[in-house]
């Protein structure tokens, strides 16, 4: 079975990385993790996916000012130079340009901590028990132009509890994340090589 050459990116330290490498130790699992990316340079998570074998790259957003387009077309450079053919999208807390999205359409996955379409954004947590919501989650969504607006690959929810505040929510939500990337991202990455190799 060919692996899908798979990016993931991220801006801290990455837990929901090391749930989709741990994911990637099967051979059956149909991506293969081959390069780790950060807009951060001293995110933790660089040192997790080195120690795991995997090339890293560390992109600062930050000479790049507000032209948002120029940081991402470096970045798209380091994709290719790994040969990506997929990204996962696993707390990276850019915001990408339509230039980009378009470019990586179908191919880009996202983790978001809602269950969507409810609360795309920040703060979903504190905005969902501030609903009186029973009920909160996650959602593992294709990237479009709107901000976590695109097509709902699968979701994970949980109970809110009486007591509840954003952290402890956030902290079960973060739980079946690391359940639900792997799985959701798996699917994707199916219907990828459906495509890919169906076209062929």
């Amino acid at each position: 079975m060919r692996r899908v050459p798979l990016a993931i990116l991220i801006s801290g330290r990455g837990s929901n990385m090391a749930a989709i490498l741990e994911a990637s130790r099967n051979p059956q699992w149909p991506g293969q993790p081959v390069l780790v990316v950060s807009n951060r340079p001293g995110a933790g998570g660089l040192d997790t996916a080195a120690k795991a074998g995997l090339a890293t790259a560390s992109i600062d957003h930050k000479p790049f000012g507000k032209d948002r387009e120029a940081f991402e077309r470096e970045l798209d450079r380091v994709l290719a130079r790994h040969g990506v053919e997929f990204i996962a999208l696993a707390g990276f807390m850019r915001v990408l340009t339509a230039w980009f999205v378009r470019r990586w359409t179908g191919r880009l996955v996202n983790i978001h901590p809602s269950l969507l379409p409810k609360y795309p954004g920040l703060d979903t947590h504190a905005r969902a028990i501030a609903a009186g919501d029973q009920r909160a989650g996650c959602s593992v969504h294709y990237v479009s132009e709107g901000v976590d607006e695109g097509e709902v690959i699968e979701q994970a929810d949980v109970p809110v509890l009486p007591g509840d505040t954003p952290d402890t929510l956030a902290a079960r939500v973060l739980e079946e994340e690391h359940r639900l990337y792997p799985r959701a991202l798996a699917k994707a990455l199916r219907a990828y090589l459906e495509r890919k190799d169906g076209a062929a």
